[in-house]
């Protein structure tokens, strides 16, 4: 990761997409990894194309009408190493691609929490961008309606939950299906500053200001 163009690199349309230039993770190493099996495994000509689905929901889990919801997409090749993992459009409205782009970069540089199984990045050693926040009325265009709203003198925190369809999840991880993300935004200016959430059991949590120029 800390030669990261030699390893990716990144394609922006609808999705965003990371390529491996030399793969070596495996499709059950994955499995074994996230405790559970993806929405839909799809055989295609040049190998597997595996599709995470996040619906929104309550914290129980009942999903809700018009359904809103994202897709975690990893391509595979012939030989079950992974060659592409991709987001939908929906998740871009919470992580916007190039800040997206920027964290996954910075991970090269990040020091391992191996006590709290956690990856920090030192944002300081990280280069920074000139690109606009997203606003909370685009996202609420978006995502519809947080379940939750935490109210603070400077800040307000919008909690979604979105439930994943996934199989074969392994016993005691079933909690790994229901994700929670938390979106911090400025009140004055009304951009989102912050995203934290979790994901099929990663924990992601980006502060866009620490990015910027």
């Amino acid at each position: 990761m800390g030669e990261f163009d030699e390893h990716f690199s990144i394609s922006v349309s609808e999705d965003f997409t990371v390529h491996f230039k030399h793969p070596i993770l495996l499709a059950e190493d994955f499995v074994s990894l996230a405790k559970l099996r993806a929405s839909e495994e799809i055989k295609t000509s040049t190998g597997e194309l595996w599709n995470y689905r996040f619906r929104k929901s309550d914290k129980q889990g009942n999903l809700f009408s018009p359904e809103i919801q994202f897709t975690l997409s990893l391509n595979f090749n012939q030989q079950h190493e992974l060659i592409a993992l991709s987001f939908s459009r929906i998740f871009l409205q919470i992580a916007p691609p190039e800040f997206l782009e920027l964290s996954i970069r910075s991970v090269g540089s990040g020091v391992i929490d191996k006590a709290n199984r956690q990856l920090k990045v030192d944002t300081d050693k990280v280069r920074k961008i000139n690109a606009a926040l997203p606003l909370k009325a685009v996202l609420l265009a978006n995502l519809g309606e947080p379940l939750q709203i935490e109210e603070g003198e400077a800040y307000e925190v919008y909690l979604y939950y979105f439930m994943l369809e996934a199989y074969g999840i392994k016993k005691g991880y079933e909690d790994r299906a229901l994700s929670a993300i938390s979106l911090t935004f400025d009140k004055e200016s009304q951009e989102m500053i912050k995203m934290s959430g979790r994901f099929a059991g990663l924990k992601i949590s980006i502060n866009y200001r620490k990015y910027q120029s």
